[in-house]
């Protein structure tokens, strides 16, 4: 008797303290991401920052490979019911998450739910636009921003007897400081670009103020029309093939993968994200700086402003209240002002919110470092338009991939730039019929 009694006094007091344990005990946050580098390093930084702060969740984040890799990868988990709580997914990813049913939960809500302080109107709204509703209500956490800038190296500028605290502004001024630059000692490249498509097409159209494709590119429904085979798409791309025959200008590539061509010097004039920032500091042997993208003069209204590259942090469906609490949370933590004003300094990408640029402004850091500036004052130059708001069109993925291939036609010459443009149009309408009759099923 008294053994059992025992026994069943051991097994209370085991429980008590097996429940004291759980109540003490972090709930852990996966969060699935494709920074890389130093931005893996913030990543990091980020979420010990976070752990550190508060008892109850942990942050873990787990690298999934490229942008393209992490959708993939966590798709199929949610398929398989082991998705993480926050995703980050890339800008052009935002289509198909919004037609993922299920698959996410609106930040807005989340938000809501969790009593976690949230005011839309307090981020920046051209980058928060990207991944709202037409009612302003916010999809997802913008976390990573940035545009196209065009980098330059000021060394190069000097040595072709150009003026380097005074880089092109327009297209006409770009073609003939490359021309000057490939005649003093870059016989291979004048000027480049990395992601063709996205410098080429889909911010030339939005910085001069011209339709990629119907309703608003997109933002204001599916069943959409591409539109970038106008005139000036065809002229800048017949400009891009011709200058190529001299190496005034060279292609690099369809992703960022030749981005090394301007860090090594090779190229002395190339137009990429702003977020290569990074990259430029710690491997560039040379003077560098950037300037906004430039513009075809003749075009009226030009520039008008540019549209977001980057990520956002998705939550994912099928989790518990005290998770969806704790990514709130998380949330809250990387919109404290004094921290996006250190992502910002640390991995050049923008702030997401209006009060950390300001405050960014205010200390003069800007005076210091104006190349971490010029994307947001792209972004800020007009009041958007319906053809500047952003994109969001079902696989991006895989359009980007069929307008790199046409675009790569012209330039080899086995295509006019006309008729490549055309061809990209056609076939890329069709692919987004296909996503249409995939979202209806």
């Amino acid at each position: 008797m008294r053994r059992r009694e025992a026994y069943l006094g051991w097994l209370a007091a085991a429980s008590v303290l097996l429940m004291a344990d759980a109540a003490l005990a972090e709930t852990e946050i996966q969060w699935w991401h494709a920074m890389t580098g130093g931005n893996n390093e913030v990543v990091v930084k980020l979420a010990n920052d976070f752990n550190a702060s508060q008892k109850d969740y942990k942050v873990v984040p787990s690298y999934r490979g490229g942008y393209a890799d992490t959708l993939n990868a966590g798709i199929a988990a949610f398929r398989a019911g082991q998705a993480p709580h926050i995703l980050q997914v890339f800008e052009v990813g935002t289509a198909t998450m919004m037609a993922a049913t299920g698959a996410v939960k609106p930040v807005h809500v989340l938000m809501k739910e969790a009593g976690e302080s949230f005011d839309p109107k307090a981020y920046l709204p051209t980058i928060t636009g990207y991944y709202s509703t037409s009612k302003g209500e916010m999809l997802s956490f913008p976390f990573n921003s940035s545009s196209t800038v065009m980098w330059y190296n000021k060394d190069a500028f000097r040595k072709a007897g150009l003026d380097p605290e005074k880089p092109p502004r327009t297209w006409p001024e770009v073609f003939e400081a490359a021309k000057k630059l490939r005649a003093s000692g870059h016989p291979s490249c004048g000027f480049s670009n990395a992601w063709t498509t996205w410098v080429n097409l889909e911010q030339l159209s939005a910085w001069h103020n011209l339709p990629l494709a119907t309703k608003a590119n997109g933002m204001d429904g599916f069943d959409t029309e591409l539109k970038f085979n106008g005139p000036l798409q065809v002229k800048h791309l017949e400009t891009l093939v011709e200058l190529q025959k001299d190496k005034t200008y060279d292609y690099s590539g369809r992703t960022s993968t030749g981005e090394g061509r301007f860090t090594s010097g090779e190229c002395p004039i190339f137009l990429t994200s702003s977020a290569f920032f990074g990259n430029v500091r710690g491997n560039a042997k040379f003077e560098f700086g950037n300037a906004p993208m430039p513009y075809y003069p003749d075009v009226a209204g030009a520039p008008q402003n540019s549209i977001i590259g980057g990520a956002s942090l998705w939550v994912m469906g099928g989790k518990t209240a005290n998770e969806y609490k704790g990514v709130a949370k998380f949330f809250a933590f990387l919109s404290d002002t004094d921290r996006q004003v250190e992502i910002h300094k640390l991995s050049g990408y923008l702030p997401i919110t209006k009060a950390a640029y300001e405050k960014a402004k205010e200390s003069g850091y800007y005076k210091e470092f104006p190349y971490l500036e010029t994307p947001l004052l792209e972004l800020v130059n007009k009041e958007p338009t319906e053809n500047s708001r952003g994109l969001r069109l079902g696989n991006m993925v895989q359009l980007r991939e069929l307008w790199s291939e046409e675009i790569e036609a012209a330039l080899v010459g086995k295509k006019s730039a006309k008729q490549a443009l055309d061809d990209a149009v056609a076939r890329g309408n069709a692919m987004l019929r296909q996503f249409e009759r995939t979202v209806a099923r």
